[in-house]
């Protein structure tokens, strides 16, 4: 009897192994865990997506931007494109216009279309440029010299002056081709008028036994020339500092295309010339 309990209680007992298809039920059961691990994923992923699409709005706002950056262009007119190139190029308002220049522009160019008949204010001759050369013989074995002649035409100009070099061989003065020979300065604008003023006012009456200047040195194409045998007569020229007394040549260039033209025009300036004779043509015709 004893044995036949205990098979019976091994054959009840079996059935009590049963509880291992649980462990194998949950471990059966651990993969469908998975689909959370997706969720996150997922959930991972979705703020991927938010931060494409905000570079894209991003992208978008910039390019936006860039686009909208030309349209500023348009809003401005011509006319204020105009003002603002009128305002690089005018000079300013309260800058210096030298007396014989404001004399040109007011009395001188409507005297010389009332003389000539002009039809147009450009016909009307001008100044184009002053030039002061001062010439040294000796310049190549007295350096001194011509150091203290480039300082005389630096202070009577206002600007730079430039040393002239001989072109060509000469030896009856003993030059080679090279050799300084002088100084010279080129005056234009406002420095011309200023010059041509100081000459005309304080220079040229200052000369000993001035009588005003010839009428026949024009070279029939609009240019005049002529010579001051001593540089003390400019103000600027200290007489205590010069070594010795030299003279210079003044050229003036005009637009002028006739000596008539050009006479008129440095008369109307001031400038003393000597007055011309009047043929008796004109007086049998007046």
């Amino acid at each position: 009897m004893t044995e036949e309990k205990k098979k019976t209680e091994t054959k009840t007992k079996a059935p009590a192994k049963k509880p291992a298809a649980k462990k194998s039920t949950a471990k059966k059961a651990a993969p469908k865990q998975k689909p959370a691990a997706k969720k996150t994923e997922t959930a991972k992923k979705k703020p991927a997506a938010k931060k494409s699409t905000t570079k894209a709005e991003s992208g978008k706002k910039t390019a936006s931007t860039k686009k909208a950056a030309p349209k500023k262009s348009p809003k401005k007119s011509p006319d204020k494109k105009a003002d603002t190139k009128a305002k690089k190029t005018a000079k300013p308002a309260g800058g210096h216009v030298p007396n014989l220049k404001a004399a040109y522009q007011k009395n001188i160019i409507p005297a010389l279309m009332k003389r000539f008949g002009y039809e147009n204010i450009m016909q009307v001759p001008r100044l184009l440029s002053i030039t002061i050369n001062m010439g040294i013989g000796d310049g190549k074995n007295n350096p001194k010299a011509l150091e203290s002649a480039i300082n005389e035409v630096e202070v009577i100009s206002g600007q730079k002056a430039v040393v002239t070099k001989s072109r060509k061989d000469i030896s009856n003065f003993k030059i080679r081709r090279g050799y300084p020979v002088g100084c010279k300065a080129s005056l234009r604008s406002n420095r011309m008028y200023e010059f041509l003023e100081r000459l005309i006012s304080i220079a040229l009456p200052r000369t000993r036994d001035f009588n005003g200047l010839s009428f026949k040195s024009f070279d029939g194409r609009g240019n005049y020339s002529f010579g001051i045998k001593e540089q003390i007569v400019f103000t600027e020229i200290d007489y205590d500092k010069i070594d010795s007394i030299r003279g210079m040549d003044i050229a003036i260039a005009t637009s002028a295309e006739t000596r008539d033209e050009a006479y008129w025009l440095l008369k109307e300036f001031g400038f003393p010339l000597r007055q011309k004779p009047v043929k008796t043509d004109d007086i049998e015709a007046a």
